[in-house]
């Protein structure tokens, strides 16, 4: 039997309903959420992207092949060389200094998922990486398909959070969401049930700590 990452998916689908539709994108999406609630949200989650840099370093150390290694490369620069730029710039347009953001203590959600996301590539191989990794990488890219399937959601100038919305549904990025799934589908279908089974665990838990980091940034807490 063939695996992949619908499988994957439906295998803690609980979890994966409830971070997709947590309260807080779910006010994200109707414009409600409370302006100190995304405000802390965006601040940690600078910090989590440069711990995210650090995990596709990882990523390329573990690569068996020259493929994954580019991929891991790609990962790397995309997020040293784009992403972090791009986050800052949204930040100073929510009031939020560079200077601040270098300045920031961990929240304890942001250290927990990152550091298992380490944590699990140090000690497995790099298809474990990738799964700890999944629920961001692929997860943020089903968010934003989710919300634009709600009647209930807002966009354009009614909506202060739109920018976000528009910038996960982007083709970029949607298509770096599709590359993730065709990389998780070509490994999954090697391994056998009872891999399988550890890899579900570690998706599962990854999910659970990324429910968490919604948590921290609807209720602001450190």
């Amino acid at each position: 039997m063939a695996f992949n990452f619908t499988q994957l998916q439906q295998a803690c689908q609980s979890e994966w309903d409830a971070y997709l539709q947590h309260d807080f994108v779910r006010q994200l999406g109707d414009g409600t959420l409370a302006a100190g609630a995304f405000r802390h949200y965006l601040k940690q989650d600078y910090l989590f992207l440069i711990q995210f840099a650090r995990a596709f370093a990882l990523a390329a150390y573990k690569s068996p092949t020259l493929e994954d290694l580019r991929q891991a490369k790609a990962g790397l620069e995309a997020i040293v060389d784009l992403e972090l730029g791009l986050h800052i710039q949204y930040c100073r347009e929510w009031g939020i200094s560079e200077q601040e953001l270098q300045a920031l203590p961990e929240a304890r959600a942001t250290m927990a998922y990152t550091r298992y996301v380490l944590d699990t590539g140090n000690r497995g191989d790099l298809l474990d990486l990738h799964v700890a990794l999944a629920p961001c990488l692929v997860g943020y890219g089903q968010i934003a398909q989710w919300l634009n399937s709600r009647s209930e959601t807002l966009r354009g100038e009614q909506n202060p959070y739109d920018a976000w919305i528009a910038m996960y549904e982007s083709d970029e990025f949607q298509s770096a969401t599709a590359a993730e799934i065709d990389w998780l589908n070509r490994e999954l279908a090697d391994v056998s049930p009872r891999r399988f089974e550890q890899l579900v665990r570690i998706f599962s838990d990854a999910t659970r700590l990324e429910i968490d980091f919604w948590d921290m940034g609807l209720n602001q807490r450190m």
